[in-house]
């Protein structure tokens, strides 16, 4: 990295967020920008996340951006091999190469006031920039629960997001703990192969078919000819999904019959009474995120798989022991126990104006205006931020909702000239929070009656969109003025060009 390197804008991540602001900068004639990547490669959560089985449970024309198609899918439901496949492509088409800084991970960002620009601490030396976008992503720490005896156990241990592909796990006796998304793509996957394998469930997930199939070469051809038919696939999947929102949001009552489907699933392939009894969950479907799978109900119903209905507590020594008293002995540990979502510790690294840290400031739940702005930090935005989520559809269609108005916003430091910073006033974070919280209270994710992560340690949920991707698409189509505090560096005077403007935020504040 350059000595005293300064950019307009920093983008920290290059995953879909990362990438995708790249795209857009570029798209907006920004070129004096740079993506800060800790790793040694793109893909994000697609590059991390090599565990067997990996796959997407969003169709694949629909997890993928509006303005780079993909015709070429070889799935419905693409594998992580093709997904991150297609990062490293739209790296490739749209230029961004120049951009990367790899082996870069942030270490502290601090606000500059006098300055008006950030100074960024990275691994490979320092930078400052006008603006950061903040785009690490919700599923990018793995979080381990602390266990007693975990340090002194004997065998392998590791993440789901921290897949050992030198480890051999034939005839292995492997304890698998978590029931999330990705431990009921790891079970199928690796049954097989080990010799005993354990599942600590703490919570049974609600697991419908997942209906994967091998897309022809004939739909490639035409999608190839005729560019339309694949937007049109692609509208098709968007709109399904958009129909099913209020049984989410509104009336939680109607997703009763997706629980029938979702327990005849279960009964096709669970004969044992008992073990239906612990696979099946005692809160409304929905309120977990839903799972697709074909093959998970087969895999728990071989006879090397033992499903433990209760949380793993304590190890000692090569025995594992749930929280009811079972015990098993095993050579090897993976936890599937999700990720840091609701204490992201990138905001730990990022000091605003005031000197305190994100984190301090988000102490009692995350809260940004429009899911992009925080209080007290000017020129920051985030990608992928508090309730910007989505528990039946795309992330790639909130993504590019943010990436409007993060567009927008770059065109308004334009206009109000390049001594000046936005900073969210208090009020309107206030008031956005609200109005989402509000929506939120009639939700299936707060009254299905489960604990998930969506929820934060007080709580709240922090971390979903409660409409449409439609609806939040207009709510960030532009950036609104009035709910921003115009900052100037000293000295500095207002333009003609936005003297209204300011006058015009002044008033609404």
């Amino acid at each position: 990295m350059a000595e005293h390197e300064h950019v307009r804008v920093a983008v920290i991540g290059s995953g879909f967020g990362g990438l995708g602001a790249a795209v857009r900068l570029r798209r907006e004639g920004i070129t004096d920008f740079v993506v800060l990547e800790r790793a040694d490669s793109v893909g994000g959560t697609w590059r991390d996340n090599s565990y067997p089985g990996c796959a997407c449970d969003v169709p694949s024309h629909l997890y993928s951006f509006s303005f780079a198609p993909n015709p070429d899918w070889p799935r419905t439901f693409s594998g992580q091999r093709h997904i991150r496949a297609y990062l490293e492509h739209v790296t490739d088409v749209f230029g961004l190469r120049p951009h990367l800084r790899f082996d870069s991970e942030v270490k502290l960002m601090s606000w500059d006031a006098e300055n008006l620009r950030w100074n960024i601490e990275t691994a490979r030396g320092s930078l400052t920039a006008d603006v950061v976008v903040s785009a690490t992503g919700p599923l990018s720490d793995p979080k381990i629960p602390q266990i007693p005896g975990l340090d002194s156990f004997p065998g392998k241990v590791f993440h789901s997001a921290r897949w050992d592909h030198d480890h051999d796990l034939r005839g292995k006796r492997v304890a698998m703990v978590g029931t999330g998304a990705s431990a009921i793509q790891i079970v199928p996957a690796i049954q097989p192969q080990v010799g005993r394998l354990t599942l600590f469930q703490r919570t049974p997930p609600w697991v419908m078919p997942r209906v994967d199939r091998a897309i022809s070469g004939a739909e490639r051809r035409l999608h190839r000819a005729l560019p339309f038919t694949t937007q049109l696939r692609r509208g098709v999947l968007w709109g399904l999904r958009e129909l099913q929102v209020q049984a989410f949001t509104k009336h939680p009552d109607e997703l009763g019959l997706v629980e029938q489907l979702a327990k005849r699933n279960m009964a096709r392939a669970i004969k044992d009474p008992d073990l239906r009894a612990k696979l099946t969950p005692d809160y409304r479907i929905g309120c977990k995120r839903i799972l697709l799978s074909s093959e998970y109900y087969p895999a728990l119903a071989r006879p090397n798989v033992d499903v433990v209905a209760s949380g793993l507590t304590e190890i000692r020594g090569s025995t594992v022991i749930a929280a009811d008293g079972t015990e098993a002995e095993v050579d090897v540990i993976i936890f599937g126990t999700g990720f840091h979502v609701t204490d992201m510790p990138i905001a730990e690294r990022v000091v605003g104006a005031a000197g305190g840290t994100l984190a301090e400031s988000w102490k009692s739940g995350m809260q940004a205006l429009r899911g992009a702005s925080a209080a007290g930090f000017p020129n920051w935005m985030t990608i992928i931020g508090p309730n910007t989520g989505l528990g039946n559809s795309s992330m790639i269609l909130m993504i590019e909702s943010q990436l409007n108005y993060m567009a927008d916003y770059l065109r308004q430091l334009d206009v109000l000239g390049s001594r000046t910073a936005l900073d969210a006033r208090p009020a309107a974070v206030d008031d956005w929070n609200h109005k989402v919280q509000e929506r939120m209270k009639r939700t299936v994710w707060n009254t299905g009656g489960c604990t998930s992560w969506y929820l934060d340690a007080s709580g709240r949920n922090t971390t979903i969109w409660p409409g449409t991707t439609a609806e939040f698409r207009r709510a960030t189509r532009r950036v609104d003025l009035a709910e921003y505090e115009v900052i100037r560096k000293a000295g500095a005077k207002p333009a003609e060009a936005d003297t209204a403007v300011q006058q015009e935020s002044e008033a609404a504040a």
